[in-house]
């Protein structure tokens, strides 16, 4: 008999009875009242659920944005707060990163100084960056999957999606300024509309320098003890009717709904944490087969491909001051996941991740065979997953290198691939080629301010000669085979020919042929060098692998939908989270120390005299500003001081995070900021994937350290004028 899946999985879904576990969890806010409110009350929360999420009055929620990009506003990078009722917000140093070095020339190198407006005229206008504030979230399954059965060929299930979701989206921006967005839950098996107020002028207010905002840069990134100050301040503007506006000299300060109170109040080992914001990719309910591709083929490959890139980039960024500021927010970007892959397979293996798997999935095995409704079902969903992944895993893998060595090996492959459209103009589009000149100049100006051709000749030789080497020839793009080939092997010899020819590494050779391009120039685009070989891989990719890793990765995911839907059926006693997808959530847990490994236990919380233990000023991230320590050293704490006297810097507690959550707000029981999650312990970043309380961390940044910063430090102590404190 045909059901309609709707009404199945909303019985399924919304969970029934079920113990909820503490610390562990990614919550919608919208059903805490109904699942999670009495867990954290008992936990010490002293509020109510209303108070977190209301769609009819002011509520904490509306303290919390979305950081995006004009065109992309709903994948949210970081998370931001509101602090003042004049629209200023904080969030992380490193979720500014890339605005402070935009900003920043030899002259005035905001990323080593710091920079700090002292009036709001002062504050720099950053393009493309938005805010977003959640309206309301909704349940909309029902609409969402209305006549779709589990007869519903999966092509045709996507297709009524689609639409569904078009017509949902539709109608909740009716009439208003508002944008919508309809997500997946549960692989799939639930959809909720995320409905957004995005404001699109977003100015940097303040940001300490590097030595403190990113004190202990990539040697201490992802891990504990942590001892840096990662913050960075913006303003929200708005109309004259506070309403969402394009950056003008009219806009002013926007009036939020909601600021947070900002406590001095610190914490201790057991206190309440909280925090809210837009993790953004988790998978926690993969199989044993996926684990097991990732951590034994995909992530070794793109670890010993960005080892690599960073070890060359770091030399000469060291070598050159122009080079660390063009390079700075690229080596990070490269730095992050390249570590959290490390500690990911680490935890894992520490967990024994892949044979609690196994063991699951042998109980799901069991009960999907035990009657014959479920038979139908689900019986045979392991087996098949497991041959689909032995077939995916040289795909994957080839796709890997696709897109860490070939695309974004050297920049100039992939800045040339902007050009394609270009390139490809024919006389029917000469109305177009002005338009596409213009856009490509601006992208040009952009492109080579933070480009050095001989770190990218390195980057290219480094990256080919991996591609071809770890990959068989029918993985390969012709053209690396064409070069490997020609050049006996000899990548760096290649690297140096083709781009002393190339346009896309030579500023003044790209800016006269755009300022002189006519259609019959594409001639010149195409067989660039650089363009052939970016071509390659792009034609390669798309005509061989995608196609060939997208079929598959459907099958997978089609079958990782239904056991979802299985495991849920299994245990209707658990009450299940579903993964992160950049939608607002809430977290909670506690305060905490751990134990890292034998004989190896950290508090849970750092100080300034930890920062000074670690100074050292031969080493560009340990180079503490001499005022700091100054500071230090006269104890000139003022009310930031811990009852021990102490300068808090930062704390660890058991809240599960994930990328997105960079610049969260971090609550006490009251409600009030104490601190901005930033990062998360190595030996626990296996969360994404699989959480252990034990082990698994965030790392929050003390507000009393950033109010501390802002007053004592940079003399900016007037933006405290802005804020509720509140001491008791």
């Amino acid at each position: 008999m045909k059901r309609k899946l709707g009404l199945l999985l909303m019985a399924v879904v919304l969970f029934v009875g079920g113990q909820v576990k503490a610390d562990e969890g990614m919550w919608i806010p919208m059903l805490l009242k109904k699942y999670n409110i009495e867990d954290m009350q008992k936990a010490g929360f002293k509020l109510t659920a209303d108070d977190i999420y209301d769609i009819n009055k002011a509520c904490l929620k509306d303290a919390v944005i979305g950081l995006g990009r004009e065109g992309r506003p709903f994948r949210h990078f970081c998370t931001g707060e509101l602090i003042s009722d004049k629209g200023l917000i904080v969030t992380n140093h490193h979720c500014g990163y890339g605005a402070i070095q935009n900003h920043s020339t030899l002259e005035n190198d905001y990323l080593k100084d710091g920079f700090w407006a002292m009036n709001q005229k002062e504050e720099l206008v950053n393009e493309g960056i938005t805010a977003s504030f959640l309206i309301r979230m909704d349940d909309v399954t029902a609409q969402v999957l209305d006549s779709i059965t589990d007869e519903t060929k999966e092509a045709d299930r996507e297709k009524m999606i689609r639409k569904h979701i078009k017509k949902i989206v539709e109608a909740a921006e009716k009439d208003s300024h508002y944008r919508a967005s309809v997500k997946p839950f549960f692989n799939g098996n639930q959809y909720f509309l995320s409905v957004y107020e995005i404001f699109k002028d977003v100015r940097l207010v303040g940001a300490p320098p590097s030595a403190i905002g990113k004190f202990g840069g990539d040697t201490d990134n992802w891990m504990w003890p942590r001892h840096t100050g990662d913050f960075s301040m913006f303003r929200i503007y708005a109309d004259k009717d506070n309403k969402p506006a394009s950056y003008s000299n009219d806009n002013v300060p926007m009036q939020p709904k909601q600021s947070f109170k900002i406590s001095l109040k610190g914490v201790d080992q057991g206190d309440f944490t909280m925090v809210f914001g837009y993790p953004g990719t988790t998978t926690e309910y993969l199989t044993s087969h996926a684990l097991k591709m990732m951590t034994e083929v995909d992530n070794p490959h793109k670890i010993k491909i960005r080892t690599k890139k960073l070890d060359l980039m770091r030399a000469d960024m060291d070598a050159s001051p122009l080079v660390r500021i063009q390079y700075s927010a690229k080596y990070a970007g490269v730095a992050n996941s390249w570590k959290r892959w490390q500690g990911e397979i680490k935890g894992l293996r520490r967990l024994n991740a892949i044979e609690k798997k196994q063991e699951l999935e042998a109980q799901f095995e069991k009960w999907a065979n035990s009657q014959p409704e479920l038979k139908k079902k689900y019986a045979g969903i392991l087996k098949e997953m497991e041959g689909l992944y032995k077939e995916l895993a040289p795909i994957s893998l080839a796709r890997d290198y696709a897109l860490e060595a070939g695309f974004r090996g050297a920049e100039a492959v992939d800045f040339a691939e902007k050009f394609k459209s270009l390139a490809q103009l024919t006389k029917k589009d000469v109305d177009q080629v002005a338009g596409k000149v213009d856009d490509l100049k601006k992208e040009s100006i952009k492109f080579f301010k933070n480009y050095n051709l001989p770190t990218d000749r390195k980057l290219l030789a480094a990256t080919l000669k991996m591609y071809s080497d770890n990959l068989e020839d029918k993985y390969l793009p012709k053209e690396i085979i064409t070069i490997r080939d020609k050049y006996k092997g000899d990548f760096e010899a290649y690297a140096t020919k083709a781009l002393d020819k190339s346009f896309f590494a030579d500023q003044n050779k790209l800016e006269n042929l755009l300022a002189n391009y006519k259609l019959s120039m594409g001639k010149k685009l195409t067989k660039d060098p650089i363009y052939v070989l970016a071509n390659s891989i792009r034609f390669f990719y798309e005509s061989e692998i995608a196609p060939v890793y997208g079929k598959l990765n459907a099958k997978t995911v089609k079958l990782q939908r239904n056991y979802m839907a299985g495991l849920m059926e299994m245990q209707p006693e658990k009450v299940f989270y579903p993964d992160a997808n950049s939608t607002f959530r809430v977290h909670y847990g506690k305060v905490s120390g751990y134990k890292a490994r034998n004989a190896v236990n950290y508090e849970h919380y750092t100080t300034l005299e930890g920062i000074i233990e670690k100074d050292n000023p031969e080493i560009f991230d340990y180079d503490v500003p001499q005022k700091l320590r100054d500071l230090y050293h006269e104890k000139d704490f003022g009310m930031y001081a811990n009852k021990a006297g102490e300068m808090p810097v930062c704390f660890a507690a058991t809240n599960h995070t994930t990328g997105g959550n960079s610049g969260s707000p971090v609550l006490n029981a009251n409600g009030e900021l104490i601190g901005l999650n930033f990062d998360r312990a190595w030996e626990g970043v296996m969360s994404d994937l699989m959480y252990d309380a034990e082990i698994c961390r965030n790392v929050s940044l003390d507000i009393r350290y950033v109010l501390f910063i802002v007053d004592k430090f940079a003399g900016a102590g007037y933006l405290l004028d802005e804020m509720n404190i509140v001491k008791e």
